[in-house]
């Protein structure tokens, strides 16, 4: 009676599947890969149309032209079936040519796993799904056995900067979550063609946007997958963008003006300055965790003030003038109304704050008024075409009312924020690591931590047993500065999701910090010396 029983299971099972792939029969039995990948161009769903559908011979990754660096350095990659295709293609609201770009790469040594690559940015770009996640995780997936996809986010576009898909209401909410929603069931769909059976563990991994959508993953598709990594993510992009808005607003108050009486924020601060303020602030705090080592771990005791560099007289190397003071304060304190009420979270005073991503972010370096920082090349437009309801690409950004217009972004918010917190479905089941630089240039890592502290009252307490993040001294946006940032966070989803092993702490290391291991502590914990080797791991333990 079992073996019957066990025998209509499995033919269920099989026919669950078949049901996935619009009723299309397994490849499996198929003579070769090559022929398996070949009828895939066969594959039917609805509205889908294929580009592609080809072996690629085992060997180095490639990059998108000009790309840099390499989406995955020094990876060799398994021999694959490269599918590509597009989900309901149309034309949109403004005559562009819209539609949910897939990408899937099936290893012929298949582990049977899936792996979901998020994006960055404003999508736009149909990246190669190698599991690399923007090169931070080696080896990537794919190179692992895992089969990858991605997706463009709904839109192509020339960069991921470009925000005018905003002008279409799709093309919106294809970019918030309905891109990786249909993406997902096609790539399933796809795995049990072309393998003959659907994947045993599913993850979602992503940093920056890719990071948003992984939380999307975890609040509105929360069945699908069985762990989710995000990294850094721009979860509440709507609030980001109100605070690149007042970055910029904030920092022209302090710079200087060019010839036509726009000011020049290139000269607000110099790179020399910011190296200043970051060997202050490491001198002040970095001996907080036990240890002088240029990292800063206990960033909760570190209350440090920039006027204490003020000059006395004229401006020097080792001091800032007044002005200079009053922009780097309000630029880290995060945008505020009128009432002194936060839109956005604060920034911590970290070692990255000299690095060039955060000087390019907020300062670019026009010597005119005319603005090239990342808050304002990618931020504005961002803010103009998509987050604003309706979109005004006229809007200029540098006379945002910060009292009447976040009332604007409300509509985007509420369906590509994700903020939401009720989160049991995927709790019953899924594991959720997040992780963030806290010297992020663009998105705070206290408004990731705010999110992970409302997560215990709606999902009754123990949210350790199922979802933890971790905060990374040093490092800025997905990965950069004076910081270990080497770490290995698909091995960690794995042996949590796979064998129950939740990561207590994560081995990091990092180039800034030659021969040195550090551990990546679970929130609110942070790592502090205890003595024995410095450049040891070991020699930390993971404490309040």
């Amino acid at each position: 009676m079992t073996s019957r029983r066990a025998t209509r299971t499995w033919l269920i099972l099989l026919g669950g599947l078949a049901l996935l792939g619009g009723m299309q029969p397994s490849l499996a039995t198929a003579r070769s890969g090559a022929a398996r990948c070949r009828a895939l161009r066969s594959f039917k769903w609805p509205q889908l149309v294929i580009e592609e559908a080809r072996i690629v011979p085992a060997g180095p990754a490639r990059s998108l032209p000009g790309e840099a660096p390499a989406t995955a350095p020094g990876a060799i990659l398994p021999e694959h079936c490269l599918f590509i295709a597009t989900l309901e293609p149309r034309t949109g609201a403004q005559g562009q040519q819209l539609g949910i770009g897939i990408e899937l790469r099936l290893p012929l040594a298949w582990n049977g796993r899936f792996a979901f690559e998020g994006g960055g940015g404003l999508d736009g770009i149909l990246r190669p799904s190698y599991g690399s996640v923007w090169g931070t995780i080696r080896p990537p997936a794919l190179q692992r056995g895992f089969a990858v996809a991605s997706t463009d986010g709904g839109h192509r576009s020339p960069s991921m900067a470009d925000a005018h898909f905003g002008l279409d209401q799709q093309a919106r909410i294809d970019y918030a979550y309905n891109a990786v929603d249909k993406a997902t069931l096609v790539a399933k769909a796809l795995l049990a063609r072309f393998y003959g059976q659907a994947p045993r563990r599913s993850y979602f991994l992503g940093c920056s946007n890719g990071g948003r959508q992984g939380m999307m993953v975890v609040e509105r598709m929360p069945l699908q997958y069985d762990g989710v990594v995000a990294g850094d993510p721009i979860f509440r992009l709507t609030r980001i963008n109100i605070d690149q808005a007042w970055n910029e607003v904030v920092l022209a108050r302090a710079a200087p003006k060019d010839a036509e009486g726009r000011p020049i924020l290139s000269r607000v601060l110099s790179e020399a300055d910011l190296r200043l303020v970051a060997s202050a602030v490491v001198k002040q705090c970095d001996a907080l965790d036990g240890l002088v080592d240029g990292m800063i771990n206990d960033y909760r005791a570190c209350h440090f003030d920039p006027a204490v560099l003020t000059c006395r007289g004229a401006k020097t190397p080792s001091c800032l003038m007044p002005a200079q003071v009053t922009g780097l304060k309000e630029l880290m304190a995060g945008p505020h109304d009128s009432q002194g009420r936060a839109l956005y979270a604060a920034f911590p005073y970290d070692a990255g704050i000299a690095d060039p991503a955060f000087y390019h972010m907020h300062f670019g370096t026009s010597p005119t008024g005319a603005l090239n920082s990342s808050d304002a090349t990618l931020g504005f437009d961002s803010l103009r075409y998509f987050s604003m309801t309706p979109p005004e690409p006229g809007f200029d950004v540098m006379r945002f009312d910060f009292d009447r217009d976040p009332q604007r972004l409300r509509e985007t918010a509420q369906i590509n924020d994700a903020d939401s917190v009720y989160l049991e479905s995927f709790a019953q089941h899924g594991k959720l690591i997040l992780y963030h630089g806290l010297s992020d240039q663009g998105v705070s890592p206290l408004a990731t931590a705010a999110w992970y502290d409302r997560l215990p009252a709606a999902n009754g307490g123990h949210v350790e047993d199922w979802a933890r993040l971790f905060l990374v001294p040093g490092m800025t946006h997905c990965g950069g500065g004076p910081a270990t940032d080497d770490f290995d966070m698909l091995a960690a989803i794995q042996d949590w999701v796979e064998e129950g092993r939740a990561p207590e702490r994560i081995i990091a290391r990092g180039k800034s910090f030659p021969g040195v291991t550090r551990p990546l502590c679970p929130y609110p914990t942070i790592a502090r010396y205890k003595g024995g080797d410095p450049k040891s791991e070991q020699s930390f333990a993971c404490e309040r």
